[in-house]
């Protein structure tokens, strides 16, 4: 609900500051006093475009503000949440700055910077502004859908339906990732299993390529290990008789060394180091001599295992180019095939069952939204027929209104039955109806679309027919209303007040009328005034009184100066519209009268 609204240096607005009642708000003055730029500037907090003529002439930029309660809109605290932007559990401040030089706006939410976009989300959630000539959201077939559901209460339904169409996009994409991959599945089962047979007779071990080459240089150098290996144990133990006088080997120099140094030591005591030492190297020698004969005994130089050795490389090898890996590399993805293979495998199966699901979900969703489509049309017989009935007594006699619900068929669609024939129609979230209002302004003429059928004047009615319908199921919690009263006088003046204020039952209701009868049936009343000075116009509301307020009437009447008849018939006017309020909350309620309780205030 909006609660104040200020705005400053707006068109021929200097400075204004309106507060609201909860009722029915009524804005009256002459032609060009400023009331269609009140609504204007509320509209830029709904985050419709702006336009830097908007900027008072002058000055440098225009800024809107309005208060909003937020008691009434239980899922606007979680937005703002969603945004970062709350600061109150009861209230938010929407701001809108316009800058002359540059043309562009700034929209702020309890004072941060926000996008347009969602200052849109959000202030469209607040204030609905309607008039004749802007392209009302009546008009938009889209809309028409949520209008019919919230009428018949349907919504529920509704959305069981969207539910079971997520569920049903969410499998089919599944499907559609599963048989796009059918062909490459197969070529991928048989590359894996290519893999495993030959893995696995190959017999590949971590390792084997690099023992396998050490292996193989061994068997390479053979002759000449053989060479040294025997020179390096002559030279150690047997001596060297290859030459024309025999070499000593090691260990005879080391012991002949030791036995002399044992005897120097028995003879000086001093050396007794030196002959230990020489122990050690005879010893150690002695050690080395074995190791090398041990070797020079396993030695064994097969020319047959080095051909053997070469193949099995060039089977290595054959792996590594084929699979592009090392050996680790293609015994790891080699563990992992089966489990994917069976993975795999279990593709085909899980693909029955997403198919078996898909038939599921289209089976459910046709016969949920089946029901939806049936108890539409009773909805819309029953709102074709109000619209019709709200449209006479808004001097609109011979309006004949229609929803038309059609149906498109789809290869891929839900089943239904129709008229014993199955039908496969195309679907939405919404269900399987395509909704629109049609309507039939004057006899002999054929039901249309209604964007193509409606005048202004029209529109602006059929709107407030609607709007007095479908109020106590509509969510937003500000109706604002434009000159919504054009073209009507008389008698149906006096119902377009009374459904205005029947309509304030559960919302806020702020209109702009030049019909008295209209005005006759506000909570809160203001009267708008053009006042000229220094050679600027500026624009001043004032609320009115009671006193006022029939002086204002009067003058809508029958002009200016107010005449004593007019002044009584003002009156009269007042008194039958208040008695017809305290009749209507009467019957309706126990409760004490809110406008008596605010008149006696």
């Amino acid at each position: 609900m909006l609660l104040e609204l200020t705005i400053s240096d707006f068109a021929i607005i200097e400075r204004l500051n309106l507060r609201f009642c909860d009722g029915f708000n009524v804005l009256t003055g002459e032609t060009g006093a400023g009331k269609s730029i009140i609504i204007d500037a509320l509209g830029t907090l709904r985050g419709d475009r702006t336009d830097p003529s908007f900027v008072r002439s002058g000055c440098e930029r225009a800024r809107v503000e309005g208060v909003f309660s937020i008691n009434d809109r239980p899922d606007l605290p979680p937005l703002l949440d969603e945004y970062g932007l709350r600061d109150d559990d009861e209230q938010v401040i929407l701001s809108r700055e316009i800058i002359r030089e540059s043309g562009r706006s700034v929209a702020r939410v309890n004072g941060r910077a926000v996008s347009s976009a969602v200052l849109r989300d959000i202030g469209s959630r607040l204030v609905d502004i309607h008039g004749q000539h802007e392209g009302l959201s009546l008009f938009n077939s889209r809309t028409h859908g949520d209008m019919l559901d919230r009428f018949g209460g349907l919504t529920p339904l509704r959305e069981q339906v969207a539910a079971l169409v997520a569920a049903l996009r969410h499998v089919r994409n599944d499907l559609e990732t599963l048989r796009s991959a059918a062909a490459r599945r197969a070529e991928r089962i048989q590359e894996l299993t290519f893999l495993l047979e030959d893995v696995r007779a190959a017999r590949l071990r971590p390792g084997e390529e690099d023992d396998l080459l050490r292996e193989r240089a061994l068997l390479q150098n053979g002759a000449r290990i053989t060479e040294l290996v025997a020179t390096a144990y002559a030279l150690l133990y047997t001596g060297d008789e290859s030459g024309r006088r025999a070499a000593r080997s090691a260990m005879e120099l080391l012991g002949a060394i030791s036995d002399a140094l044992a005897e120097l030591a028995r003879l000086d005591p001093s050396l007794q180091p030196a002959a230990e030492q020489a122990a050690d190297l005879l010893y150690n020698v002695e050690d080395l001599a074995t190791r090398v004969r041990a070797y020079r005994d396993a030695m064994e130089f097969d020319p047959a295992r080095l051909d053997a050795i070469e193949d099995r490389l060039t089977l290595i090898r054959d792996m590594q180019r084929k699979y592009r890996g090392s050996i680790d590399q293609i015994l790891e993805r080699a563990a992992s095939a089966e489990a994917e293979i069976e993975r795999l495998t279990r593709s085909a199966e899980h693909l029955a069952d997403l198919e078996a699901e898909e038939h599921r979900l289209l089976e459910d969703i046709g016969r949920l939204a089946g029901e939806l489509s049936r108890r539409r049309r009773e909805a819309g017989d029953r709102l074709a027929h109000a619209v019709e009935q709200a449209a006479r007594d808004l001097a609109l006699p011979h309006v004949r209104f229609a929803v038309s619900l059609e149906h498109t068929d789809d290869p891929d669609g839900v089943p239904l039955v129709d008229d014993g024939v199955e039908r496969r129609l195309a679907f939405d979230r919404t269900g399987i109806d395509t909704i629109e209002f049609l309507l039939s302004p004057n006899p002999g003429e054929p039901l249309k679309p209604l964007a193509r059928i409606a005048s202004g004047g029209e529109s602006a009615r059929l709107l407030l027919a609607l709007k007095s319908i479908l109020s106590r199921v509509d969510d937003i919690p500000t109706l604002v209303f434009d000159e919504i009263d054009v073209g009507v006088g008389g008698r149906a003046g006096q119902v377009v007040g009374e459904k205005l204020w029947s309509i304030s039952d559960r919302h806020q209701v702020v209109c702009i009328t030049h019909l008295p009868q209209v005005a006759a049936f506000a909570d809160a009343h203001y009267v708008i005034t053009k006042v000229f000075g220094d050679g600027r116009t500026r624009t001043v509301v004032e609320r009115l009184d009671d006193a006022q307020r029939a002086r204002e009437i009067a003058a809508m009447l029958d002009g200016t100066p107010v005449s004593e008849h007019s002044l009584r018939s003002a009156i009269d006017m007042l008194e039958r519209a208040r008695a017809y309020k305290q009749r209507i909350e009467r019957a309706s309620s126990p409760e004490p009268s809110r406008v008596g309780a605010e008149s006696a205030q």
